[in-house]
């Protein structure tokens, strides 16, 4: 884990944008379409984390960006040329634009400050979305990536960022993945090598430290 003087650096409130991947009803709620990946990001207590890392940030001054993944009742635009996305089309819960599936779930909540980017297609929050030029145009350097999935949109979220030239944090405690090992293997092997990894309660020590100007 990075010091505490590292980490605080890095999260300067001016230059640092919360990103939250796909926390929504349909993918980590009660009615979740992926029961197990809803039910290791409730009761590993990731959902709740991300809720206290979003409280902070708005309260910090950081910009909070919500990523959302959705899809057209008619499917126009969807992807098809991965397996995930053709056995997604068979799911019982459909991310239907416009239905409670694509809300961002409790706890967490949406503030009018926030902004929420939603994507038609791919794997990637950043890829071919809004998200790489809002963040861009709010001067962010650094990126808080929190949220499912550890297995794919996560990662995905944060190799594009680091390809963007942003720094990429990740609170290890605020991911979740399927299975419940996996997700531990994943940050160790993979994202320890191109992210900063701390705790919730790390960035929160950094978020909440008085500084000198906040974000308009």
């Amino acid at each position: 884990m990075p010091a505490n003087t590292e980490l605080s650096e890095l999260l300067d409130p001016r230059t640092t944008v919360l990103l939250t991947v796909e926390c929504q009803e349909g993918v980590v709620g009660p009615d979740s379409a992926l029961p197990e990946l809803a039910g290791q990001a409730r009761a590993g207590g990731v959902l709740g984390n991300v809720a206290r890392l979003v409280a902070a940030a708005r309260e910090s001054g950081v910009q909070v960006v919500h990523a959302v993944a959705e899809r057209r009742p008619d499917g126009r635009g969807a992807s098809r040329n991965a397996p995930l996305f053709r056995a997604a089309e068979r799911l019982p819960v459909q991310q239907l634009t416009g239905t409670p599936a694509v809300r961002v779930a409790a706890p967490i909540e949406v503030a009018e400050e926030d902004l929420v980017v939603r994507r038609l297609h791919g794997l990637s929050p950043l890829q071919g979305t809004d998200v790489d030029p809002l963040l861009r145009n709010l001067g962010c350097r650094t990126l808080i990536v929190t949220g499912v999935s550890a297995n794919v949109a996560v990662p995905n979220a944060v190799f594009d960022a680091v390809n963007r030239g942003y720094t990429a944090v990740v609170p290890a405690d605020a991911i979740a993945g399927v299975p419940s090992d996996y997700t531990p293997a994943m940050i160790r092997h993979t994202l320890a090598w191109v992210a900063t990894v701390a705790t919730t309660d790390e960035v929160l020590a950094c978020l909440e430290r008085p500084r000198g100007l906040r974000r308009a």
